[in-house]
């Protein structure tokens, strides 16, 4: 799942970044409000984080111009504190929920989850491909009756799979849809955590559920291998 963090402060921008991508969503960053707007129209989030304070276009703004254009996507909207007023005006702009500065990342992650089950309306079902089965909802993972301990990175990418099982995802793709659109490290990474992946779902169990498509990407067998 991919979410948009729109923060002109530098260091709360990466610590909710990194704090968000620590649960395994996938984050991207925008500094001002009209840079905000703009990524929040030309791209797909299942939610966004959203300060009020900032240049070129304020929270405000920004949730009430995305309401106005039909685009629905969750929004957490940040308040100063102790501010009632500003509550207000953001739920009365379209927010879905708000939280107050200072806060604890831990709660802002809590508000951000709680907005993507309230988006998806109930917990989202398990997924399955053959014997290969995951839970989104509680990030738990099965062969079978066996249960397999993922990091939240291995998860997300796994599950990223598994909702396209049988498609070739190309290796972009997943990058995109996992990590950020920026990203801007090695692009091996995904094979780092494909081979992590083959390790834990497919080779304790004599299975080869994750294939590598060449020169194309990966593909999940729809069957689970």
């Amino acid at each position: 799942m991919r979410v948009l963090v729109v923060e002109d402060e530098p260091k709360v921008a990466a610590a909710v970044k990194r704090g968000l991508e620590g649960e395994g969503l996938a984050v991207d960053v925008a500094g001002d409000g009209v840079d905000g707007l703009w990524m929040a129209t030309e791209h797909e989030y299942d939610a966004i984080v959203l300060d009020i304070m900032l240049p070129g276009k304020n929270g405000f703004d920004v949730c009430a111009a995305l309401r106005e254009a039909g685009n629905w996507t969750p929004v957490l909207m940040l308040t100063a504190k102790d501010g009632d007023l500003d509550e207000a005006e953001a739920l009365d702009t379209g927010a879905d929920d708000y939280l107050t500065k200072p806060f604890s990342f831990v709660v802002l992650v809590a508000h951000v989850r709680a907005l993507l089950r309230r988006a998806n309306r109930s917990a989202p079902a398990p997924i399955e491909a053959g014997d290969l089965r995951v839970d989104p909802a509680r990030h738990r993972c099965w062969r079978g009756d066996a249960e397999i301990t993922l990091t939240a990175r291995e998860f997300a990418v796994l599950e990223f799979l598994i909702r396209r099982a049988g498609e070739v995802i190309p290796k972009l793709r997943l990058l995109e849809g996992v990590w950020d659109y920026e990203f801007d490290g090695d692009p091996n990474i995904v094979e780092v955590y494909i081979r992590h992946l083959r390790r834990k779902i497919d080779e304790p169990f004599g299975r080869k559920a994750i294939e590598t498509v060449r020169g194309a990407g990966y593909r999940l067998a729809a069957d689970g291998g």
